[in-house]
């Protein structure tokens, strides 16, 4: 895997990275999420097929698996990102947490992988639940900018 390393401005960077949000392969998925945790002795017996994504941590592995309770204050919403092969997408993960921070007041929970026959890397971004609307706002608003130029 090449990894590129971008030597820009600040400006030049968010210009940059609207043109690959408003290229991204993006959306809100159905299903609401929630961490699950268990001991890394346990995976074989606790590994869930339906977890989008499983992250050890030493002898504890947690894995983002579906909830059916939106009353769950654990609970996330879940955009993923899937970005065009070739495509300079360095800083995204960054720039787009802070705007989120400094927009929608939240933090965000960011999980990436690889895929390469949908290009390449791929991210999922938990937001909780009381935030998701807005943020989902605020990504049409960024493709809208990067579109205008505005």
């Amino acid at each position: 895997m090449l990894v590129h390393v971008s030597q820009e401005t600040p400006d030049e960077t968010h210009h940059r990275l609207l043109q690959v949000i408003a290229r991204a392969d993006w959306q809100v998925e159905p299903a609401l999420y929630r961490f699950e945790t268990f001991a890394a002795a346990d995976f074989e017996r606790s590994a869930d097929l339906t977890a989008l994504a499983l992250v050890r941590d030493g002898e504890v592995w947690s894995q983002l698996v579906p909830t059916q309770d939106p009353t769950d204050p654990e609970a996330f919403k879940i955009i993923s990102f899937h970005f065009e092969p070739g495509l300079d997408n360095s800083g995204f993960v960054g720039w787009l947490a802070s705007l989120i921070k400094e927009k929608v007041g939240t933090g965000v929970v960011v999980i990436c992988g690889r895929n390469d026959l949908k290009g390449g890397i791929y991210d999922y971004w938990g937001l909780p639940l009381s935030c998701a609307q807005a943020v989902k706002a605020l990504i049409m608003d960024l493709q809208a900018t990067a579109r205008t130029g505005r």
